[in-house]
C-alpha cells in the first residue's frame, strides 16, 4: 500500500487501514528529505520497490522538502455497500491540484446587513417624498375641479 500510495499519490481504502499507512508512510518520506545510501537502503527495505524509491526520493521530495511534518491527508468518503466499513482517500498533500488552487486567498467580502445602510435611506428619502407630493398635488386640482363642474 505504501508502495501505491508513493507511486500513485492518492489510493482509497478503509480508514483504519490509512491511518495504519500514515504511521509507515510519514517516516519514510522524512527519511527521503537526505538522499544518502544509507536512507535509500533502509527505505527500499521498507518498499521492496525500486520504482518506488526512484519516485519517492526524486518528485515527493521535491515537493514536501519545505514541510516539517503532515506528508499525508485522510479525507472520509463514506461507509461501503458492503460491509458498511468506513471508507476514505489517502493523499500526499502537495499533490492535490484543486485543493491548491482553492489555498490561493479569495477576495475579500465585507459583511453587510439585511437592514441596509443609512446612506441608502437618506438617499431615498427625497425622492419618496417628491413622489408622495405629486398625487396629492393631482388629488387636490381634481377636487377643485370637481367643485367648479357642481358650481355650474
Amino acid at each position: 500500500m505504501a508502495t501505491s500510495l508513493i507511486l500513485h499519490k492518492r489510493i482509497s481504502t478503509t480508514l483504519a487501514k490509512a491511518k495504519e499507512l500514515r504511521k509507515y508512510v510519514e517516516p519514510l518520506i522524512t527519511r527521503a528529505k537526505e538522499d544518502t545510501t544509507h536512507n535509500r537502503r533502509v527505505a527500499f527495505s521498507y518498499l521492496q520497490n525500486k520504482e518506488g524509491i526512484k519516485e519517492l526520493f526524486g518528485a515527493v521530495v521535491e515537493k514536501v522538502g519545505t514541510r516539517n511534518g503532515g506528508y499525508t491527508r485522510i479525507i472520509k468518503t463514506g461507509f461501503r455497500l458492503g460491509d458498511n466499513a468506513e471508507m476514505c482517500i489517502i493523499e500526499l498533500v502537495d499533490f492535490n491540484e484543486l485543493m491548491l488552487k482553492d489555498a490561493k486567498p479569495a477576495k475579500k467580502t465585507t459583511r453587510r446587513s439585511r437592514r441596509g445602510s443609512g446612506k441608502a435611506k437618506e438617499e431615498s428619502a427625497p425622492v419618496a417624498e417628491t413622489k408622495t407630493d405629486a398625487p396629492a398635488a393631482d388629488a387636490s386640482t381634481d377636487a377643485e375641479s370637481k367643485e367648479e363642474k357642481t358650481e355650474d
